[in-house]
């Protein structure tokens, strides 16, 4: 459908918006073909089966105690993709970051339709017990969420560094039938060294939105006190 004429908009204004809209069919095709090089990436590698600790499904459970859960079992079904998304939260990064949050919170409201086709799960640096309480402040009901301060899990796929200082990533993984769990695709927020903090927008509809605007993103942070 092209741009519906409003009233007194002015031919100039008609003839960019129709450039536009070319421009953006352009985007929709590109985005497309990136989209598929990444489904068509070789076979990725094995990855060790890594230890993770998961509070009760219920995130009202209190001192309820935590179990230990492998990544191969984080797959509830043949044939699933499993998305991780690394929570700077634990270690260097004693407070949740408010831009790992944000993400989350959008997580948290698509959950339900995004377990039609994929496993989604959080998993953080910080304990069980503190990312159950963050959890609860900001009323995640839906996310499967995961500790995994105590192995190497984050330092292997490159959200932690050596220190402990963290950074957020998304990581998908697939398992074979043999219940080999291989990594199949990661992103980080910096793309380039001239590029930081772009690299995982895909994920978050709040900069999509803010670009709809005149103003544009701008220099706009998330917050926790909102």
């Amino acid at each position: 459908m092209r741009h519906t004429r409003l009233p007194g908009e002015s031919a100039d204004y008609l003839a960019a918006r129709e450039e536009l809209r070319h421009a953006e069919i352009d985007l929709m095709r590109h985005r497309e073909k990136v989209a598929a090089r990444r489904r068509s990436l070789p076979q990725g590698p094995e990855v060790a089966d890594c230890v993770f600790l998961e509070g009760p499904a219920d995130l009202d459970a209190g001192d309820s105690p935590v179990r230990e859960v492998t990544l191969s079992e984080l797959f509830t079904g043949p044939d699933r993709p499993l998305i991780v998304y690394h929570f700077m939260y634990g270690k260097q990064q004693t407070a949740p970051c408010p831009m790992c949050t944000l993400w989350i919170d959008g997580f948290n409201g698509v959950a339900r339709h995004l377990a039609q086709n994929a496993d989604l799960v959080i998993a953080a640096a910080a304990d069980p017990p503190t990312l159950r309480g963050h959890a609860r402040n900001r009323g995640w009901s839906r996310l499967r969420l995961l500790s995994c301060g105590d192995s190497t899990f984050k330092y292997d796929l490159g959200s932690e560094d050596e220190d402990g200082a963290q950074d957020s990533t998304v990581s998908v993984f697939t398992r074979d039938a043999d219940g080999t769990v291989r990594h199949s695709y990661s992103a980080h927020p910096r793309l380039a060294e001239d590029i930081d903090q772009r690299g995982i927008d895909l994920l978050n509809p709040v900069w999509h939105l803010l670009d709809l605007t005149p103003g544009g993103r701008g220099d706009w942070f998330a917050g926790l006190d909102y």
